[in-house]
């Protein structure tokens, strides 16, 4: 479909359009994460942060990435994406100069899905590292449907595929068809730590009781607490590499 192409640093006053994205696209007890330099996205990196309006200048998908310096290993991966967000910073403080992007989120309006914008983000995500010199865009995906299966270990998920031989999950396999490369599991990419009350309002459940639940879009358990009044949950990712010719 039709889309125009800006930066949150040409379009600032959409600050608020992302936010609501951002409400509509992850579960409720995602937004209380450990990630406290989110707000970095929206002044210091506004440059690298996409946004697709469509002809009547709705806001119709999002792409958040950062710039950062990766030498190309495993165990330089940023385990989180609060680090991922904090080496960026670092390395435009140190005045460093990036050699690989790294998508932190890819957002498409509900009303829109369906239409493969979701591939589209990726394919501006990759122009953006091009531009920018980078040979590398890096990407700690969150499955779509592994939500749908919270018990299997996600080392086993994403090596889940379809009769036809291509990957289980819509969102995994629209980076596979890309030309995306595995990395590795990102085990703790964003913990969300709350009281027993706040997880009950989060998620519409009662926790009678201390033990691990299945919650509505949480990738594997949420540990519960009663005596500590503590709900706890872990969010893993999978890491993948595009690589972008120069």
């Amino acid at each position: 479909m039709d889309y125009t192409l800006y930066t949150l640093e040409q379009r600032p006053e959409l600050s608020p359009k992302v936010d609501q994205l951002s409400k509509q696209s992850w579960p409720k007890f995602l937004l209380h994460g450990n990630v406290s330099r989110w707000n970095l996205l929206f002044d210091v990196f506004a440059q690298y942060q996409l946004l697709l309006c469509n002809s009547s200048d709705d806001l119709i998908a999002v792409g958040h990435t950062v710039p950062l310096v990766w030498d190309g290993s495993i165990s330089n991966l940023p385990a989180t994406i609060e680090e991922i967000i904090v080496r960026a910073e670092q390395d435009y403080q140190n005045q460093q100069v990036p050699n690989t992007f790294s998508a932190l989120a890819a957002m498409v309006n509900s009303t829109y899905h369906g239409r493969k914008l979701s591939g589209v983000v990726i394919q501006e995500m990759k122009s953006l590292t091009h531009h920018h010199a980078c040979t590398s865009l890096i990407a700690p995906l969150r499955p779509t449907w592994k939500s749908l299966y919270p018990l299997a270990p996600m080392e086993r998920y994403v090596e889940w595929k379809r009769p036809d031989g291509a990957l289980l999950d819509p969102w995994l396999r629209v980076h596979w068809r890309l030309g995306a490369k595995p990395l590795c599991i990102a085990p703790n990419t964003l913990t969300v730590e709350g009281t027993i009350a706040d997880w009950e309002e989060w998620t519409e459940m009662a926790f009678p009781e201390s033990g691990l639940y299945v919650v509505p879009g949480a990738l594997q358990p949420v540990r519960i607490d009663c005596e500590n009044n503590l709900g706890y949950y872990e969010d893993p990712n999978y890491w993948v590499k595009h690589s972008v010719d120069l």
